[in-house]
Parts: structure tokens; C-alpha cells; sequence
């Protein structure tokens, strides 16, 4: 797993870090993994199992529709590539 350091962290920004954690029982870094982890990943971003099931909801798809284009997929086995 990768390992990040910061240098030339100021007092004050250690101190309020590790009282955040101590206030919520948890480590230092435990706590600085969670904001950068916040700051990159948005909680507002999309997921893909979401869009897709609000483009069905948008697209009023009923349980027939679903199972027509089930039966009518392609079930061929996929071969792989070849570079000969």
C-alpha cells in the first residue's frame, strides 16, 4: 500500500489533527487518511449502479421489457483476441 509523508506541516494544523482525533477516539492518521480520502471522493459523485438504475427509472422500462431484452442478448461465448 502506498505511503505518502508530509513535510513542513505547521504546529498549529498537527495539534488540531491530532486533537480531532483523540476527540473521536481514533488515530492521527487515521484521520488524515479520511479528509484526503473526503476531498478526492466526493460523497456527491455519481456511482454507476445509481445512474443506471435511474436510466431505467427515467426510461419507465416494465419487468417485460427487461426479460425481452434479456432473451433477445447475444449469449455467444466470447473468444479471445488473437495478434497472430
Amino acid at each position: 500500500m502506498p505511503a505518502v509523508t508530509i513535510r513542513n506541516l505547521s504546529d498549529e494544523t498537527h495539534r488540531a489533527l491530532r486533537l480531532r482525533a483523540a476527540h473521536h477516539g481514533r488515530s492521527t492518521e487515521t484521520v488524515i487518511r479520511d479528509i484526503i480520502e473526503a476531498s478526492v471522493r466526493p460523497p456527491e459523485r455519481v456511482k454507476l449502479g445509481s445512474l443506471l438504475a435511474a436510466i431505467g427509472r427515467d426510461a419507465e422500462l416494465s419487468g417485460s421489457d427487461v426479460e425481452a431484452l434479456r432473451k433477445s442478448r447475444d449469449k455467444t461465448p466470447v473468444q479471445p483476441m488473437t495478434f497472430e
